[in-house]
């Protein structure tokens, strides 16, 4: 068994233009001063990171991670959720999602999805320089507005989709295992990856693809209704990346798993805060102690109540008491004798 690494803390949701929250140094600072131990980067974000220049220069990564190594943190993964979104979108999503990318690709979905695909391949390079094995990503969606079958949907829809899903993935999940990562695809409502069975209906169609793996993330699975700890069990040999998120299902007699259009204050689906859920963490965590999960605890903080620094500074010490730090012996060794197969047949009666 392995202890798990962490804390750790996925810098989207907290970057901004003020102080401290503008740079990787003095976000680094404070997140450090919370007790984090290490930071999951959002590869969009220029104002922390350069994606381009981290693929391209062994000494930018170097530099990054002594800066980092300074203040007592290290990297636990890059992620680009939002340029593996763009890898696929329905057209019904074309003029919301020209906004995850630069202004000179809105408005042409091909070349929207190049630039995609080239900052994916940076990422796997860009991993490899600093010394990463797993990677954050989204799958993107060409099926999603069709979950719901009415009308039904014409037969092979889903199929041809899973296809074309495949077949931009494929080359991508490929130059990662050039790079020696894995890419880990968040499990998530608005992608065509959303639950374990579209991912095996995914990894069924690029061969079982050993770079093709999961970022775990059991607020997902609360607002669907789905046995997050099974799925532990069923896929946790895929699991590379952890996303600590807690969330709370409450449905009433007005709306319930589809949320009635409602803000996210409102509907009985919603995330909420480490500890301020349902989510039982202790059990996740002690699932992926005994299955060997060797990556990174990493909080993503995206509660519809609670203040994000307060949600952060609470983060950190909630998944230090959840880490289990394992145990290299059997609680009975003790009482063990050595192998002795002649006494092993008497008490069995076969001597």
């Amino acid at each position: 068994m392995k202890t798990i690494k962490g804390p750790g803390i996925f810098l989207a949701q907290f970057a901004g233009d003020q102080a401290p929250f503008n740079s990787l140094e003095a976000i680094a600072d404070w997140v450090a001063s919370l007790g984090y131990k290490g930071i999951q980067i959002p590869s969009w974000d220029g104002r922390l990171f350069d994606l381009e220049k981290a693929a391209t220069s062994q000494t930018y990564c170097e530099e990054v991670i002594g800066m980092l190594a300074s203040k007592g943190l290290a990297i636990t993964e890059l992620s680009t959720h939002l340029q593996g979104q763009l890898v696929a979108v329905h057209p019904a999503y074309d003029s919301q999602f020209d906004a995850f990318a630069p202004a000179h690709v809105h408005g042409n979905p091909r070349a929207r999805q190049e630039w995609a695909v080239n900052q994916l391949k940076y990422a796997a390079k860009a991993s490899r320089n600093l010394g990463l094995t797993a990677h954050a990503t989204f799958s993107g969606a060409f099926a999603w507005p069709y979950f719901y079958p009415w009308p039904a949907r014409p037969a092979g829809l889903v199929e041809d989709a899973f296809d074309e899903l495949a077949r931009r993935w494929k080359p991508i999940l490929d130059v990662f295992d050039e790079n020696g990562v894995d890419a880990a695809f968040e499990i998530h409502p608005g992608e065509d990856l959303h639950d374990g069975t579209t991912f095996e209906m995914f990894l069924d169609r690029v061969n079982y693809h050993p770079r093709a793996n999961i970022l775990y993330d059991p607020s997902h699975f609360v607002l669907q209704c789905l046995d997050y700890l099974q799925f532990i069990d069923i896929y946790h040999s895929r699991i590379k990346c952890f996303h600590v998120k807690d969330a709370e299902f409450r449905p009433n007699g007005r709306s319930g798993v589809y949320g009635g259009y409602q803000s996210w204050v409102d509907r009985p689906g919603r995330f909420r805060s480490l500890g301020d859920g349902q989510v039982d963490f202790s059990a996740i965590f002690s699932k992926m102690a005994a299955n060997d999960y060797a990556g990174w605890a990493v909080l993503e903080w995206e509660c519809a109540l609670k203040h994000p620094e307060d949600g952060a500074a609470e983060g950190a010490p909630f998944i230090e008491r959840h880490i289990i730090r394992v145990t290299e012996h059997a609680f009975d060794d003790f009482a063990a004798g050595g192998a002795d197969r002649a006494l092993n047949a008497r008490l069995m009666g076969i001597g």
